[in-house]
């Protein structure tokens, strides 16, 4: 599994943990290095997330960027180059397991039922 997130977010800590209680193994990829490529943000959406899903909405670049004017006139693509040129818009953690689900943002019911 990789986990990609933000070490000084509070969530992020918090899916370490989770991961972590479980003696679940994990690859720990910081999102400000390497961010998540257009090809990965792609696959995530073809795993069923949905776009909204993958913007960090409470973040302060997204609301500095006024982010959420700007998607109405946005197809898919370019808000996927947007999210891959600027790591603290997406969404995190983001959760890829083994067996091909993603998961993302920390919701302990929802990663309950998806790791096993």
């Amino acid at each position: 599994m990789e986990l990609i997130g933000y070490s000084k977010c509070g969530t992020c800590q918090k899916a370490r943990k989770y991961l972590s209680a479980r003696d679940i193994r994990y690859v720990w990829r910081e999102i400000t290095e390497k961010p998540p490529t257009m090809e990965e943000l792609r696959g995530i959406l073809y795993s069923g997330v949905e776009l909204k899903r993958l913007l960090n909405t409470s973040g302060q670049v997204y609301r500095e960027l006024n982010i959420k004017e700007m998607l109405v006139s946005m197809d898919v693509e370019e808000v996927l180059r947007l999210l891959s040129k600027n790591p603290m818009l997406v969404k995190r953690p983001i959760l890829m397991t083994c067996d091909g689900n993603t998961l993302v943002g920390f919701n302990e019911e929802e990663w309950n039922k998806t790791i096993k």
